[in-house]
């Protein structure tokens, strides 16, 4: 099977992380997510961090080619700021792992 026939049937994977910051602390680990974000290289495709409006609630939504290239990215640095946000969160967040079975893009027409 040729390379174009195989990466259509290759599946990304998602991590995602749901939680609850203590009052006022959305901001900084806004902050402290996108500068870890901005670490990742290798089969980093995107990320998204979604704000429940009105609240300290969040979901990070990080997409990987494969689980194996977010641990690549595990590096003191990234654990640092981790470090940092950690003591930010009213709980520990949620975290699970997803496949990724559609992905539907804008047309780019407004």
């Amino acid at each position: 099977m040729s390379d174009f026939y195989e990466s259509l049937l290759k599946h990304k994977y998602a991590y995602v992380a749901i939680g609850e910051f203590k009052p006022g602390c959305f901001g900084e680990a806004q902050r402290l997510y996108e500068k870890a974000v901005s670490t990742f290289t290798t089969g980093f495709k995107g990320a998204f961090l979604l704000q429940k409006p009105g609240t300290d609630e969040g979901i990070a939504v990080i997409i990987w080619d494969k689980i194996e290239d977010m641990e690549l990215h595990r590096t003191e640095d990234y654990d640092a700021i981790l470090n940092k946000m950690n003591p930010l969160f009213a709980s520990p967040p949620k975290i699970d792992f997803y496949e990724v079975c559609s992905e539907i893009t804008g047309n780019g027409k407004s």
